[in-house]
């Protein structure tokens, strides 16, 4: 599949528009078959969830977006697209468009993530560069997130052999800016740089752990050096495990508080990494047969504070469903789809309520349940919670 122009700009204004994440992109481009016709559709579905203005990403807006990117020399790839990584797109939370600046080549490549401490210590920072030096000879692109310490020495030490790094942020608002230099030696050596981000983003506390679900989602293995108990790395670790991907940790002193994290994970299951052949031994096998299956759309996702990832539902029903007519604006008469609704919105409260409990419950189809929490997610009444549950946002 390749985009056209046309469509390319469609799914870019879907997925920037108010209350569109990934799942909620996916779920509504199969329920409308296409993004332009979603795009139709979601001033009624917002207001069919109670809510008068929704902002839908305008055509100037994207074409200034684009453009602005073009500028940069960076280009937007899309799921199913052949240069959009294999192993990133079997992740449930996958972005529809990533944004690419350098090689697609090393997308395609096996991949492993070494991530850890901003404040590494130096056998740490030595660690990193030598275990990803011999990575990137033994053929493996090293992904990471551009940060300080950890992730600057893995980049650093795979330019020759190839190295994706991930921002937080749009293309043009790199974090930490000191770590400029390194993305611009990483575009010329031929890796890649890649976001999700709208161009000009400053990135925020919450699209930290977004862009850690990416590293993982590149990767086949995460390797945590260095982390403390409350450190990002081990987020990225998370995300690792419930997308079906290998978690390495390097043990270290039980008095450096840096190697708390990474020592937890080993006594929790992770595989123990002092060397190359730790990681490659486990690795290979699963390269031959591809990643494993992502659970994340069984786990509950991490969340900063009481913040959701996105604001979005997961909708994998409406997702998987076919594509049927809109019905109109609940405004217009249909006494029976009224009645759904409100049905609907009695069972639901501040509580959280499994979706399968609340077809049970509500008496309804699926199709029809979902399609009613999509609305209300649209209109940003609904709040999404692990396990796949749901609950009414108070006040909404």
């Amino acid at each position: 599949m390749i985009l056209t122009d046309e469509q390319r700009l469609d799914w870019l204004r879907l997925i920037r528009s108010e209350n569109v994440g990934p799942r909620t992109f996916r779920a509504l481009v199969n329920q409308y078959g296409g993004a332009a016709a979603a795009l139709e559709a979601l001033p009624d579905l917002a207001r069919r969830g109670g809510r008068l203005l929704l902002k839908v990403t305008s055509r100037a807006e994207a074409e200034k977006e684009i453009a602005a990117a073009t500028r940069m020399g960076v280009r937007f790839i899309a799921m199913g697209e052949p240069d959009y990584p294999k192993t990133l797109q079997a992740v449930d939370t996958a972005p529809p468009l990533i944004a690419l600046r350098g090689s697609s080549d090393v997308l395609a490549k096996p991949s492993v993530a070494i991530v850890g401490s901003r404040n590494a210590s130096a056998s740490g920072l030595t660690f990193a560069e030598r275990l990803s030096r011999q990575l990137g000879e033994a053929g493996y692109v090293v992904v990471s997130g551009l940060a300080r310490g950890i992730d600057t020495k893995a980049h650093k030490a795979t330019l020759q052999t190839g190295t994706v790094a991930v921002l937080a942020g749009g293309h043009d608002r790199i974090y930490p800016a000191q770590n400029e230099p390194l993305l611009q030696a990483i575009v010329e050596e031929g890796g890649a740089v890649i976001s999700e981000m709208p161009m000009g983003w400053e990135p925020r506390g919450r699209d930290f752990p977004r862009r850690n679900r990416i590293v993982s989602g590149l990767s086949y293995g995460v390797v945590v050096v260095e982390a403390a108990r409350r450190s990002g790395s081990l987020i990225t670790a998370r995300f690792a495990l419930e997308q079906g991907r290998e978690v390495f940790a390097v043990p270290g002193s039980p008095l450096d508080p840096r190697a708390e994290g990474t020592n937890d994970l080993i006594r929790d299951g992770a595989t123990l990494c002092a060397g190359i052949e730790h990681v490659t031994s486990v690795l290979e096998p699963l390269i031959a047969s591809g990643p494993r299956l992502d659970r994340s759309a069984e786990e509950p996702h991490y969340a900063l504070g009481s913040e959701e990832l996105w604001d979005e539902l997961d909708l994998p029903d409406v997702a998987r469903a076919p594509v049927t007519p809109v019905t109109p604006d609940l405004g217009a008469g249909d006494d029976r789809d009224d009645e759904e609704a409100a049905s609907l919105i009695t069972l639901l409260g501040p509580s959280p309520i499994a979706i399968d409990d609340l077809v049970r419950q509500s008496g309804l189809s699926i199709r029809t349940v979902q399609m009613g929490l999509l609305e209300l997610e649209i209109a940003g009444r609904l709040e999404r919670h692990g396990g796949n549950a749901v609950s009414l946002i108070a006040g909404r």
